[in-house]
């Protein structure tokens, strides 16, 4: 019997005009949590689509427990007891729990009818075995993501994997549901499951991994004990090269008020919501998951309404009922949904680099493409997207480089005030820094900058000043000099009061 209870030697995966996979390496061995690591566009999901039979390797060999598998589709490797949960989820929102657990190997009575009373009853306790509530009834659309994510789990376990893949669960999750995530995750261990865990988030991996492998450019570069590796081996790795400083800030002087928001209120959202930003500022806006950050700016750029308040730009009141009015007055806003509110994903890089600013290329006679298609050619060219050309579909891109497309987007417009809604979200390290390199840029040209964020370290490195929600009201404006971790973490909870009396 092999140590490892998932092997892949050699393994390489061509599409037309790109080589997805090169001689790549994998071993996993049972019981170990492994990280898998790399930039956009690396390699990691076309890896899971070999292991999980979605993908048949071009060359190469798997092994599974030791023995030589050949995957024809999903079956063959959930036969193999693999299974995987995606960064977006694959259930089906309008069916049940029980439906989305047992889909695929429903339970039957001697009858051959669906035994839903023995379904319903395995589901709760597959649940409460993961220390979840949740009603095996409900429909699945009815769930936050990170329910979804526990009942895709669920299933995992319910079809007996021993090999569980994770790709990217903690992306869209707070804090309190990471923790979440990883107490399941290490029960998943302790019960003998063997896990690779992919993600761009160093704290995951430190948090989780006994191993981490980082791919880059398709190949493999190697793998290590967490307990040896260290940062800078991890980001050189990762990028081909040393990221000095991840964090690019410089000091801008400051001009004019540019965005200036007061008294903002919508019920049951925000209330007396009040803020500045200037010219040549990065204001960061943080916060606990649901605390309004991205509902205020939504009301301020016109795509949801509000109730009362004012918002002036560069010194004149305006109210949007629509973001192209916003457009319009030189204000643009980067969605933190880059899928569903920023993208067509159907639509080629180019179309969507342009979409937003469409007039500068209409003529009486159409539209001219051939100045579309150089714009983004040199819009491409300066954010790094790595893709075979822009007429590739933005859909076929990776996250990191989605990203990119939708702030080649806000770059190739006419605009002075910015607003970024997570905007490093589920991208790779590499990425962020040219992410926070634009930011920096763009602030010293006198552009005036929103950064929505949940990473407290990228909004204490990037920000000049910090905005801190707390259940729809803006608590506290910290100075860059004076803010912590712990100080904006204590605003967020409502609890500085408290934290500051006990440092007394």
């Amino acid at each position: 019997m092999s140590e490892y209870v998932l092997e892949l030697r050699d393994i390489t995966k061509r599409f037309p005009g790109v080589v997805a996979l090169n001689k790549v390496q994998f071993k996993l061995k049972k019981g170990e949590i492994h990280a898998l690591m790399g930039e956009n566009g690396a390699g990691k999901s076309t890896l899971i689509k070999t292991i999980t039979g979605v993908h048949k390797p071009d060359e190469g060999q798997i092994f599974v427990n030791g023995e030589e598998v050949f995957f024809q589709n999903t079956n063959d490797s959930a036969a193999k007891s693999i299974a995987a949960i995606y960064q977006h989820s694959t259930t089906y929102l309008h069916l049940s729990v029980t439906e989305n657990i047992f889909i695929g190997h429903e339970i039957r009575n001697k009858m051959g009818l669906l035994d839903w009373k023995e379904m319903h009853r395995i589901a709760r306790e597959l649940l409460q075995s993961l220390g979840s509530n949740i009603n095996p009834r409900t429909l699945m659309g009815n769930l936050s993501v990170a329910e979804q994510q526990v009942v895709e789990i669920s299933k995992a376990v319910s079809a007996n994997a021993q090999i569980v893949i994770m790709d990217e669960p903690t992306a869209a999750l707070s804090k309190r549901e990471c923790e979440e995530l990883y107490r399941i995750t290490e029960q998943l261990k302790k019960e003998g499951k063997s896990i690779i865990f992919i993600s761009h988030r160093l704290e995951d991996m430190y948090r989780l991994a006994d191993t981490v492998t980082v791919f880059r450019d398709a190949t493999y570069i190697g793998t290590w004990d967490i307990k040896e590796v260290t940062n800078e081996i991890l980001v050189q790795a990762m990028v081909g090269r040393e990221i000095k400083e991840l964090y690019p800030k410089t000091k801008v002087k400051l001009g004019e008020t540019a965005l200036e928001v007061k008294g903002l209120s919508r019920m049951g959202y925000f209330r007396d919501v009040t803020f500045s930003v200037r010219r040549g500022e990065i204001l960061g806006l943080t916060g606990l998951v649901g605390a309004g950050r991205s509902e205020v700016c939504q009301a301020v750029c016109g795509i949801t309404p509000y109730d009362a308040g004012e918002v002036y730009l560069n010194g004149k009141a305006v109210h949007f009922t629509h973001p192209a009015q916003a457009m319009k007055h030189k204000l643009g806003y980067l969605p933190e949904d880059r899928q569903i509110q920023a993208l067509l994903l159907p639509w080629e890089i180019y179309r969507n680099a342009t979409l937003a600013s469409l007039e500068k290329y209409s003529s009486p006679k159409g539209i001219d493409k051939k100045r579309e298609c150089e714009d983004s050619e040199k819009l491409a060219a300066r954010l790094s997207i790595k893709a075979k050309s822009i007429m590739e579909k933005a859909g076929s891109l990776s996250g990191g480089n989605q990203q990119k497309v939708v702030l080649a987007k806000l770059l190739n417009m006419d605009l002075d005030v910015l607003i970024l809604d997570e905007p490093t979200k589920g991208v790779d390290v590499g990425a962020k820094s040219q992410i926070y390199e634009i930011m920096t840029e763009l602030a010293e040209k006198g552009y005036a900058i929103v950064l929505i964020s949940s990473e407290m370290p990228e909004v204490l490195a990037m920000s000049d000043r910090i905005a801190i929600m707390h259940e729809g009201s803006l608590v506290k404006i910290l100075d860059r000099e004076e803010a912590t971790q712990e100080k904006m973490l204590a605003y967020a909870m409502n609890s500085a009061d408290e934290m500051l009396k006990g440092g007394e």
